[in-house]
């Protein structure tokens, strides 16, 4: 499972119970060095929502009460994802969030998984690391324009990634983002944006990995 590989568990994590007060819930946010941390209930199964320092502050700071349990300010109750949710459900889910709690098939608390840890698998689907150049290739977006375009460049090197933009505004260019093997000179990369252009397709932009 994706998710799974990605997501730090419940055990590895700070939280808090969801009877602390607002006091000792700031002591351990404070000591842990987290911004944001989950609650949990009793048990540790049940996700109950996000509590975060500055809400904490902010009330004190108005002359809260402190002694008040941490489910007064709860947040994000029902930002989560299971295990077994799509990779495009967790992506436009977690947002803003700093990370989105993750639920097993039993809807109970499994761990988190965090901005940095999706970018960085992202970043491995780039291929930024094995690649030699970045071309963002522009297009109409007809159909069979991206088979067209791997035929191409295949003739020439062989694609590590590939990412398309623009997918939802079809008033505008098409881009697509091709990253090629390691080992792929300027030379080659010139007969690729030329091969391109007698097709209708061109080369924007060029990055060298090797820089």
């Amino acid at each position: 499972m994706l998710i799974k590989s990605l997501c730090i568990p419940k055990k590895n994590l700070t939280t808090v119970n969801e009877d602390v007060t607002l006091e000792e819930a700031i002591g351990i946010l404070e000591n842990s060095g987290y911004r944001c941390v989950p609650i949990v209930d009793e048990s540790g199964k049940i996700f109950r929502g996000n509590i975060y320092k500055m809400h904490i502050y902010r009330h004190k700071a108005n002359g809260g009460d402190m002694s008040l349990p941490v489910t007064h300010l709860l947040k994000n109750a029902t930002k989560y994802v299971h295990l077994d949710d799509s990779f495009f459900k967790i992506f436009f889910t977690i947002k803003e969030l700093p990370y989105i709690s993750v639920l097993d098939q039993d809807n109970h608390f499994y761990g988190i998984l965090t901005h940095s840890s999706l970018l960085s698998m992202l970043q491995q689907s780039w291929s930024i690391d094995n690649g030699s150049f970045v071309l963002t290739i522009a297009s109409a977006g007809q159909k069979g324009d991206l088979a067209i375009i791997a035929k191409i460049i295949n003739k020439y090197a062989s694609i590590s990634s590939c990412i398309t933009l623009d997918v939802e505004r079809e008033d505008l260019i098409r881009r697509t983002i091709i990253t090629l093997e390691p080992g792929i000179t300027e030379d080659t990369v010139e007969q690729i944006s030329a091969a391109l252009d007698k097709k209708g397709f061109r080369i924007i932009e060029k990055e060298n990995l090797n820089n």
